[in-house]
């Protein structure tokens, strides 16, 4: 409950104080007095934008400040205890405009974010005016709405966590799919170069040894000529190196007849005679052998671009290639596939997707046995407010069919819900959206609130504009039944109407004075006498006749009885 608000230097206000009570609080005033500035101090504690045209001309800041009883509001309670801002059955929240931008909002005392207060804003006050208007309008809250009435708000969380949990796992897949679709791909990658290399099969000094053998085919014929020549010189022509070896071992022979003291012996110079002649037999068996094959340069040469090619992806030498085969080898080996883990997953949003369906089914028919309920319900508000020929309706709609044949499931359950009116009879009843004028819209928003009154959690109820569009005996209704949903919340009411006025528990005057050059805003309780003066105020504008006093004090005596 609201009951304390301070407002200083916020557009016309220069300082403003009011303290409220329990039950039905009316606002009353002159056109421009103020009181759209009072509710908008209010949006500003629930989180509305704040901008520095709001700072009164004369000042640098403006600031917002309010008092909030707390006890027995255990959702609020513990959301305060979990921010570390929670200090027993009261609750402070003030909130500091600046021109220099360096806007500030404290909970407690504490400074504290915008994220914070809005959390906080929905369990303490709910302003019933354009805003509300365009909620009820909007057909994406009806399903809130109908929850709220229902009692199903536990139900279509439970909803709601279900399908964030199947997100989640959805998300999960989607990461899991696609790291086994990367490592496939990996192991895809590192099959094609461990064959690549497999079939190539590179051997350590197989490039160096082709090239080595293409050098001799490419010059096979200068080789030959070589050793043909070798082999001449030493053996075949006349006058060969054996030839006239042979010439020296028999002079030597002969010297060692005559003189045994030559160090030279026969058997070294046999030694080299048979070495020269071996040396001769080899050149001429090389030359024999010696071809040049036009076919086998061109395997080298090929088996050398191979395995160029193998040396240039993974390394630049036949042993790095080697050691890169190994490192595949291995990187196969620690390759795991993920598809065990896909279909654990894929079964878990399966059975979660089965359980969201189910709870979905039953929420759906507790929602039509609710739905019932709340057509007669806000009927029964309406017609009493003057609105007999109107009909009210929850419709539901064909939820659209998701890949598996069942139902789509949403957020909220599977129910796509929408509210249908009528107010004429004859006429089909159409959205909410296409068919309530201002006036017909209040009470729709009066009555809505009036039904849900005894379901919601908010402790402050604020409505602004209540009176658009209607008079007399339906203002009269109207004030009731403030005065009905006063029983449940907090009520607090600006109002241009008597009818309205007269229910007040607690009657607020809200006046503007000029005070030098500047003109100011100011509240004020009134007790009974300038109540009534106000209510006749009210009832007779600038003509106030003693009859206008008599009906005055007859219309608020008329309300306290009821």
């Amino acid at each position: 409950m609201l009951e304390e608000l301070r407002i200083r230097n916020l557009a016309i206000i220069d300082e403003l104080k009011a303290s409220f009570t329990g039950g039905l609080n009316v606002m009353s005033g002159e056109t421009g007095a103020g009181k759209s500035i009072i509710i908008g101090a209010v949006s500003l504690l629930l989180g509305d934008r704040a901008s520095g045209d709001l700072i009164r001309s004369s000042a640098d800041s403006a600031d917002v400040e309010a008092l909030f009883d707390i006890s027995g509001k255990g959702e609020i309670r513990e959301k305060l205890e979990r921010m570390g801002f929670y200090e027993g059955d009261e609750l402070i929240i003030k909130r500091v405009v600046s021109r220099a931008g360096k806007n500030k909002i404290y909970i407690n005392g504490n400074l504290a974010t915008l994220g914070m207060l809005t959390s906080l804003s929905e369990y303490l006050v709910n302003i019933c005016g354009q805003h509300e208007h365009q909620v009820i309008l909007k057909s994406d809250n009806h399903i809130d709405i109908l929850d709220e009435f229902g009692e199903l708000q536990f139900a279509c969380n439970e909803i709601t966590g279900l399908y964030n949990e199947c997100l989640a796992l959805k998300k999960r897949l989607d990461k899991l799919e696609s790291k086994n679709r990367e490592k496939r791909e990996r192991e895809e990658l590192l099959k094609f170069q461990l064959r690549e290399i497999e079939e190539i099969g590179p051997q350590i000094g197989e490039d160096q040894s082709l090239l080595d053998e293409k050098k001799i085919l490419v010059n096979a014929k200068k080789l030959r000529e070589y050793a043909d020549e070798s082999h001449n010189i030493l053996y075949v022509k006349e006058g060969s190196i054996l030839e006239e070896f042979d010439r020296v071992i028999n002079c030597v022979k002969n010297i060692k007849e005559i003189d045994p003291a030559l160090k030279v012996s026969k058997e070294e110079l046999d030694s080299i005679y048979y070495n020269l002649e071996e040396t001769a037999f080899s050149l001429r068996d090389y030359a024999k052998e010696l071809s040049f094959d036009q076919a086998r340069l061109e395997e080298i040469e090929d088996r050398v671009e191979l395995l160029g090619s193998l040396k240039r992806k993974y390394g630049g030498s036949i042993e790095s290639v080697l050691r890169e085969k190994e490192k595949i080898e291995n990187g196969l080996k620690g390759i795991s596939s993920l598809e065990e883990e896909v279909s654990q997953v894929s079964r878990e949003i399966s059975l979660k997707k089965d359980v969201l369906l189910q709870k979905s089914r039953a929420l759906s028919l507790e929602r039509l046995k609710a739905a019932k309920r709340l057509k007669g319900d806000i009927e029964r508000e309406i017609h009493s407010m003057r609105m007999e020929n109107t009909a009210f309706e929850v419709r539901f709609f064909d939820p659209p069919t998701g890949e598996d044949g069942n139902p789509a499931v949403h957020s909220r359950g599977m129910d796509v819900v929408e509210f249908y009116l009528s107010t004429n009879v004859g006429e089909e009843l159409k959205p909410l959206n296409r068919i309530a004028s201002g006036g017909e819209l209040s009470r729709i928003v009066l009555a809505m609130k009036k039904v849900l009154a005894g379901t919601g959690s908010v402790g402050t109820v604020i409505f602004d504009e209540v009176d658009s569009g209607i008079g007399g005996a339906v203002a009269e209704v109207i004030g009731s039944k403030l005065r009905d949903v006063a029983k449940n919340h907090q009520v607090m009411c600006i109002t241009h109407l008597p009818q309205i006025a007269c229910f007040g528990d607690t009657h607020f005057l809200v006046s503007k004075t000029i005070e030098g050059e500047r003109t100011n805003t100011q509240v004020k309780v009134l007790d009974r006498p300038q109540r009534l003066d106000e209510i006749t105020r009210m009832l007779g504008g600038l003509d106030i006749t003693e009859k206008t006093r008599e009906h005055a004090l007859e219309m608020l005596n008329a309300a306290i009885k009821q």
